[in-house]
């Protein structure tokens, strides 16, 4: 956990995941925490670095002195993003999570490559159903009310099923500031972005629990038409908590949206293969390997910053730490030293352990020769891989 000073109040986040990987930040549901992505973000390791927040009053953030709108909590994410030096991401957002994905879609699309949001709509619920649960919370106080109102969260195969986590998110959410969560209650009535999402570009993938009594697949039906037919993908046997209660089904559909987005019918850009390529195997060196391109290799240049870079590495089939190990298996196997010191020194901020090296270099070893890999190993050790032996 670390924290951050954004727009006047610290916030408490999590970053992980190295910083090579394309990001995706997280934004969670109104009287929970950013812990609610643990199991998803324990899944995209090696795919994605992962930015999660905790909204004000919740989990670690300090708490609200005054209203706020769904444009003040994204422009939370935004300065998270800002300090953090990231300029795109994924972003997810599940319920209230899913209000500030929609400002974001409105005050900052540059930032976004993909937007993903469950259980939420263009507008949710009624505003006096709002006023009245945020005038309720104010009197008798989120202790008294949080067993009543976590019911909601959860469907009932979850709740028969885990009720030692059913009472552990009562318990947090019983711990929520009051103020800050009867004021982010004041928000969501006064929040409706209907009519407004039409002109939206990003690729936006909504998700709804067939069970979800707060967010109903009707409420994400109307949303996927106010943003011109988005996809619409329902999880059975889950309610309002996605994260929580399906984390393996929701981390596919994840990976189904962002691999749609970039899909091979919508070829990759110069720029998209570059961003990559300068991610992967840094900035200095791709630089320097193309301006001193000529009129010779310059098409080659181009060539494999769009299908190498672009169409491969930037697929989401496979995480990059795994393409980092093929990719040294078959330049060690082949003998071509230059790349693979080039992809030995990169593998480490990748994420790639010696452990995962060791086992690489042991297939090739086994499946292309010990005198490959013998050399192979050697080269690691001279791009810093492994401490002495003092056995």
């Amino acid at each position: 956990m670390a924290f951050v000073e954004c727009n006047g109040r610290i916030i408490g986040y999590d970053d992980s995941g190295e910083t090579a990987l394309p990001v995706m930040l997280f934004a969670h549901p109104l009287g929970m925490s950013r812990q609610v992505w643990a199991d998803v973000i324990a899944k995209l390791r090696g795919r994605y670095r992962c930015v999660c927040w905790d909204l004000p009053g919740h989990g670690a953030s300090a708490p609200l002195d005054n209203a706020v709108t769904a444009h003040d909590l994204a422009a939370d994410g935004q300065a998270l993003l800002a300090a953090l030096d990231i300029s795109r991401c994924t972003f997810v957002g599940t319920s209230i999570g899913g209000v500030i994905g929609q400002a974001l879609l409105l005050d900052a699309p540059e930032l976004l490559d993909h937007v993903v949001l469950t259980n939420t709509g263009a507008v949710i619920g009624t505003a006096e159903a709002w006023h009245a649960r945020a005038a309720r919370v104010r009197s008798e106080g989120l202790a008294q009310i949080a067993p009543e109102l976590s019911q909601r969260w959860f469907a009932a195969t979850y709740k028969q099923n885990q009720p030692a986590a059913v009472a552990g998110w009562t318990h947090q959410l019983a711990r929520t500031d009051d103020e800050s969560y009867a004021r982010l209650c004041e928000l969501l009535a006064n929040t409706d972005f209907r009519g407004k999402l039409g002109g939206i570009e990003r690729p936006v993938q909504l998700i709804a629990g067939a069970d979800d009594p707060a967010t109903p697949v009707t409420a994400l039906a109307a949303l996927a038409d106010e943003l011109g037919g988005a996809p619409l993908a329902t999880i059975d046997n889950i309610a309002h908590v996605p994260p929580v209660e399906d984390a393996e089904a929701l981390t596919h559909c994840l990976l189904h949206a962002c691999a749609a987005g970039d899909g091979a019918t919508q070829p990759c850009t110069y720029a998209e293969g570059l961003n990559t390529r300068q991610s992967v195997l840094g900035r200095e060196h791709v630089d320097r390997a193309t301006a001193s391109a000529t009129s010779l290799d310059a098409p080659f240049q181009d060539l494999i910053t769009r299908y190498a870079w672009g169409e491969l590495w930037n697929n989401a089939d496979l995480p990059r730490i795994q393409r980092s190990l093929i990719t040294i298996a078959v330049l060690a196997a082949l003998g071509r030293d230059s790349e693979l010191r080039l992809h030995l020194k990169t593998a480490k901020h990748l994420g790639v352990d010696e452990a995962e090296l060791r086992q690489a270099l042991m297939h090739v070893a086994i499946y292309a020769g010990v005198p490959a890999a013998h050399h192979a190993f050697r080269l690691a050790k001279e791009q810093g891989w492994g401490v002495p032996d003092t056995r």
